[in-house]
């Protein structure tokens, strides 16, 4: 056998694939690494690497051995997702999250089973990051498929109560609650009327003081009972008094109905409860502007916007508040991009 030290790198890495395939993976590791010591822009040898060290558990080498593949090639996506997942492993869940939505944006659905690993981790980074309306919007790509499993009806239960926490970090004696709202979250997105109305019964009888059952209960009404929706989200209030969503979804309904003069202390009290959500600076600087105070209102909206550019709801609002504060260009550019968005979805 020809000894590691006097190898080229066409050898090593022959070696390395010849180990890997016969699954004598600490052997393949050491024969990738010293090849790669011989040549670090073998993109190959680097994935790999990196996906042997994520199937053995060993995180932190797979971060570093991805983290050269991404280097030498931004457009990797398997390896801006296996690299995303080894981040959730080490608990640096910012930077996953933004990974794993690297890869996703540059194809990783073109493979399946790596999809839905990521668009589930997706969705659980973004609960716990606290953004649980970009959470729910990420759930519904699983409706599409077989029935939930227990772990996906609690991951999507976090969300729907406005829960910042992982799966892995649900109490033992708090899994019934976010189960029981995973489930009726999952059958009012699947369209199943008649199972969204057993599972929201079941969870306000075993669970009415939880907190955000009433919110999750309130938004499935919306559409069809808005008025009993109202005082869902009343209730909510009374258990949760600074529910930043909750106070924000009542603004919003009030806004709705043209009466920004009623929804501006709820929006203010959101504001204030949940600075950084921006549905909260939405409805607070349409509240504003509606009621007069035109340059205050534009400011929020324009937080909102930040806080979420791709809502065409935010564009709309400004491109409307704009010219009551004489800023007609901005009008125009806000107008603009509402319709790029609009055709874009």
């Amino acid at each position: 056998m020809v000894s590691s030290t006097a190898a080229t790198f066409e050898e090593l890495s022959a070696r390395a694939t010849a180990a890997r395939e016969s699954n004598r993976l600490p052997e393949a590791v050491r024969l990738y690494r010293e090849a790669l010591a011989l040549n670090p822009k073998w993109q190959a040898g680097w994935w790999f690497l990196g996906s042997i060290l994520y199937d053995t558990n060993e995180y932190t080498g797979c971060r570093e051995a991805l983290n050269h593949l991404v280097d030498l090639n931004a457009e990797a996506a398997p390896g801006w997702g296996i690299l995303g997942l080894c981040e959730f492993q080490t608990n640096q869940y910012p930077q996953s999250l933004k990974h794993i939505q690297r890869s996703l944006s540059l194809g990783s659905a073109e493979q399946p089973e790596m999809e839905k690993v990521l668009r589930y981790h997706e969705a659980i980074l973004l609960t716990h990051a606290g953004e649980f309306d970009h959470a729910i919007q990420k759930y519904v790509w699983f409706v599409r498929g077989l029935g939930p499993s227990p772990t996906l009806l609690s991951a999507l239960g976090l969300a729907a109560l406005r829960t910042p926490l992982l799966p892995q970090d649900i109490p033992a004696d708090q899994q019934d609650l976010f189960q029981a709202a995973g489930m009726a979250a999952f059958s009012q997105m699947a369209g199943d009327q008649a199972g969204a109305q057993r599972n929201f019964a079941t969870l306000l009888e075993r669970f009415p003081t939880a907190h955000h059952v009433h919110y999750l209960y309130a938004c499935s009404l919306l559409a069809a009972n808005p008025e009993q929706a109202m005082q869902e989200f009343r209730r909510e209030l009374e258990i949760t008094p600074s529910s930043g969503g909750t106070l924000s979804m009542l603004a919003w309904v009030l806004l709705n109905r043209g009466d920004s003069s009623a929804a501006l202390p709820y929006a203010r009290d959101a504001v204030k409860s949940e600075p950084s959500y921006p549905l909260a600076q939405y409805v607070l600087g349409r509240s504003l502007v509606e009621t007069g105070d035109v340059v205050g209102g534009i400011a929020h909206l324009e937080s909102a916007e930040k806080l979420d550019p791709g809502n065409v709801e935010n564009h709309l609002a400004l491109a409307a508040a704009y010219p009551k504060a004489r800023r007609y260009q901005d009008a125009r550019r806000e107008r603009q991009r509402s319709l790029e968005l609009t055709i874009a979805h």
